[in-house]
């Protein structure tokens, strides 16, 4: 899946943080997005992934103008095509491994039983088969992110965003973290664009986009 930015720009009040953001990204690519703290990092990669919208410019995914889809169809679009992957997993401390990675697969429609075999499926696959009942203070951190990624990944969606993905976890864990993302590019043909300050990461990546003070370099 192609994504497609084309003069991006966003204010919060009288800061503007993105200042005419131009950047393609081909199917299958992994690329990295670097900068300072407070460069507008995250704020794209937001805007990428329609968590937020631009106050100007177009966001082509796949040939279709998301910034132009209702709040909807955004949501649909989103939930089908685009999974996210953040710094401190954002898994749901109540819920186990299993019924986090089965939840935007509910969301998206699928019956219980469709979800928890998919769920499965994919916690297998990382490597996670025996923590299916944990819940999430029962999981290392590297587990803990690998559940973020299995839920991530629950609706096969085209392109996954991550924002710091590694930024909580230790060398052997960010490590294993990063080849999986290669592998899963392997296995699955995804797109990934990676917030990150990470520079074996970023070097690691089919290319580094840099951003500074709002633009790119």
């Amino acid at each position: 899946m192609k994504i497609k930015l084309e003069g991006i720009t966003k204010s919060f009040g009288d800061l503007q943080v993105l200042k005419g953001i131009d950047l393609s990204v081909a199917k299958g690519e992994i690329v990295s997005i670097v900068g300072p703290s407070g460069a507008g990092k995250t704020t794209l990669l937001q805007i990428i992934g329609t968590l937020d919208r631009p106050d100007k410019g177009a966001i082509i995914i796949d040939g279709i103008k998301v910034h132009t889809l209702k709040e909807k169809a955004l949501s649909a679009f989103r939930n089908q095509h685009i999974g996210f992957v953040f710094q401190f997993h954002q898994l749901l401390p109540e819920f186990t491994a299993l019924e986090n990675v089965m939840i935007p697969s509910l969301i998206g429609g699928a019956n219980r039983i469709d979800a928890q075999k998919n769920a499965e499926k994919m916690l297998s696959f990382l490597g996670l088969s025996k923590r299916y009942t944990h819940k999430p203070n029962e999981l290392s951190g590297g587990e803990k992110q690998r559940v973020a990624v299995a839920r991530a990944l629950i609706n096969n969606p085209s392109v996954v965003l991550a924002d710091e993905p590694s930024g909580s976890l230790d060398t052997q864990n960010k490590e294993e973290l990063h080849q999986l993302f290669f592998d899963l590019r392997g296995e699955l043909s995804q797109t990934f664009v990676i917030v990150t300050h990470d520079e074996n990461l970023a070097k690691e990546t089919d290319r580094s986009i840099h951003i500074i003070d709002g633009k790119i370099l």
